[in-house]
């Protein structure tokens, strides 16, 4: 009888022990799942968190007849960095903002082969520098040659602007007979206007859900916001100044039933009805049709937000203004939060689980 108690116990005991071992496996497997899933973006774009900051998180060949090689193989111009490394705050400033911008990142990777020389080292790096006749120890240039080594855009010296080197990397696809992509077009006009300066206006409407909708189509219109002054439904509209004003913006708006009224404290010389700025409150509901749709979770930039908003009012295509890697973290993003109010770049190294430059 014992002995029958003491099986029992010994039973009971390898029950439990098996139990645990049974609970453990199934932990672990429920734990590799979701660190699967939470790192599953993480998996989807690698970026150069080696690199010293004077490169950003580009992925960069060191070697010029490696880089023509390559530019060769796979018919695509080459992208020169002459950078300083380490370098001035000028050099780490072009690393840190212009070649971390993940958009940026991905055209200089997807539409050329990069590569970076020193211009402040010996041997092939200086030989490199000796053959382009770049100075030493400066700030960053860059250049874009064939895969024979002949330029086919211009030398970019201007390391203050960004627009510049977009630019030029839209002259290198065309001259390449390929097609510029939108989201590269975009970021252009982007950057054109922040560095050519903006400027902000009202306008009130019937319906500023429309009104974004509408007014985010007008050239130099770059972004939109709904929201509330003097008791009226408005749209704020962000825009360039070098590309239009607020004449002509109200007066393409006016068209489409969304421009009542100027709210500005810009002296229009009576060419439109307007009234001085007042106190502004934003609507809950901005970007109303980007809000009602799953790319509410996708990191973009603020024109990109306003573009694929007013697709998606206009049932256009509103994917046309993503790059790839938009929308292939669109099919793989976890991420359940809000982002249309977010900054883009921090956004979008957090959701895809990089460092932030």
């Amino acid at each position: 009888m014992k002995i029958g108690l003491l099986n029992k116990i010994f039973l009971k005991i390898q029950f439990l022990n098996l139990h645990k071992q049974f609970s453990m496996k199934i932990f672990v497997l429920v734990l590799f799942v979701f660190s699967f899933a939470v790192n599953s973006n993480a998996q989807l774009f690698k970026y150069a968190d080696y690199n010293p900051i004077e490169l950003g998180k580009v992925h960069w060949l060191r070697n010029y007849d490696a880089a023509l090689l390559k530019a060769e193989k796979v018919d695509k111009p080459v992208f020169i960095l002459f950078q300083e490394v380490p370098g001035c705050s000028n050099c780490t400033k072009y690393g840190k903002n212009i070649l971390s911008h993940p958009l940026i990142v991905e055209a200089i990777e997807d539409e050329f082969i990069p590569l970076a020389i020193y211009n402040n080292k010996k041997g092939h790096d200086g030989e490199v520098l000796k053959y382009f006749n770049e100075p030493a120890w400066n700030n960053p240039v860059v250049r874009f040659v064939s895969s024979n080594g002949s330029e086919v855009g211009p030398r970019i010296g201007n390391f203050s602007s960004t627009s510049q080197l977009l630019l030029a990397m839209q002259t290198v696809i065309k001259n390449s007979k390929k097609e510029v992509p939108n989201y590269l077009t975009l970021l252009t006009d982007e950057y054109l206007a922040k560095e050519n300066g903006t400027d902000d206006f009202y306008l009130s409407m019937y319906c500023f859900w429309t009104g974004e909708k509408e007014i985010a189509k007008i050239k130099g219109v770059i972004a939109t916001e709904a929201g509330y002054m003097h008791g009226k439904e408005v749209v704020k509209v962000s825009f360039d100044e070098s590309q239009t004003d607020i004449s002509k913006i109200a007066h393409k708006a006016s068209k489409k039933n969304c421009g009542d009224q100027v709210f500005t404290n810009v002296n229009v010389n009576g060419k439109i009805p307007s009234k001085k700025i007042g106190k502004y409150r934003k609507d809950g509901q901005d970007k109303y049709y980007l809000l009602h749709s799953p790319l509410k979770y996708l990191p973009m930039t603020e024109y990109q937000k306003s573009k694929v908003n007013s697709a998606l009012g206009s049932n256009d295509d509103s994917k046309k203004y993503l790059s790839p890697r938009q929308l292939l973290l669109l099919k793989k993003s976890i991420n359940t939060k809000n982002l249309i109010e977010e900054d883009f770049v921090n956004t979008w190294y957090k959701t895809v689980g990089v460092s932030a430059p």
